[in-house]
């Protein structure tokens, strides 16, 4: 029997196995998918179940708890990350509207990047905030579960294949200089200015398991809950709402919102197309 064959039949058994598979990777290696969307979990399960040449989940719990290799494999396609430069461009140019001026009030900014895989877009509010003379006194935080992204983002590569692609979006942002001012190329490889990172923070952090660790005037977390179902959304809009300052702002994907959210009401919506939301007092 094929493996589409098997991974359709059963789906009851199939929901037990994904369970035990999670519950596993969760008590061996500490990190915790149980609640993320089982759609986009199961998918990527069977991904990496027909690259592995395995007949069924089970086989592949077997693999995955006694094998270290084959775990950091299925954790690549568990944390695929999706990111680009000034993703959402319009959103962006709101963001300089609506929140640089409430910014500029601040004698120190905290913002908070949750979720910021391999970097593209804290480097773009870097860009952002330095051309509004806001970056010197911002202390930004970038998180992510995934070290190998957060690796790539503290090292500042870019891929070249995409810079027209960037400076055009750049520009559609609100861009007020050149966008090649920013980077630096040789011999075929992009990488941003390191001044655009001074003032950023990298570390690792689990939405999940771990706690609020300060307290944000912005915090921006796109496209990120999409893979969450309801339980660990509702925790995690928890948790951004105990971490933010009164009046701070909370800047979610545009295929996401904080309706039927225990917040929901706790925020008025500012741009509801580009998803920024402030706390009220």
């Amino acid at each position: 029997m094929s493996i589409g064959k098997l991974e359709t039949q059963d789906s009851e058994l199939v929901k037990i196995e994904i369970g035990l598979l999670l519950e596993g990777i969760y008590r061996k290696y500490g990190y915790d998918f149980r609640n993320y969307s089982y759609a986009s979990i199961r998918r990527r399960i069977w991904h990496r179940i027909r690259l592995e040449g395995l007949p069924n989940v089970s086989s592949l719990q077997e693999r995955v708890m006694h094998n270290g290799d084959v775990f950091h494999r299925l954790l690549g396609d568990l944390m695929i990350p999706v990111t680009e430069m000034f993703r959402d461009p319009e959103m962006f140019l709101a963001f300089r509207q609506e929140v640089v001026p409430y910014l500029r009030k601040l004698p120190n900014i905290r913002i908070w990047h949750a979720g910021c895989s391999t970097g593209e877009e804290v480097h773009s509010m870097a860009i952002l905030l330095h051309e509004e003379g806001l970056l010197e006194r911002t202390r930004i935080y970038a998180t992510d579960i995934n070290e190998s992204a957060m690796n790539t983002a503290q090292n500042g590569f870019i891929p070249i294949d995409k810079m027209k692609q960037y400076t055009k979006k750049y520009q559609m942002a609100g861009g007020m200089q050149s966008f090649s001012d920013y980077y630096e190329s040789e011999h075929g490889i992009v990488k941003l200015k390191p001044f655009l990172r001074q003032n950023i923070v990298f570390a690792r952090h689990n939405l999940v398991t771990d706690s609020s660790f300060n307290e944000f005037h912005v915090i921006m977390c796109r496209n990120v809950m999409i893979y969450f179902n309801t339980l660990l959304r509702d925790q995690v809009h928890t948790l951004f709402y105990e971490s933010l300052a009164q009046e701070g702002y909370l800047i979610v994907g545009s295929k996401e919102t904080i309706t039927f959210t225990p917040t929901a009401d706790k925020y008025e919506t500012r741009y509801d197309q580009h998803r920024i939301f402030r706390k009220l007092r």
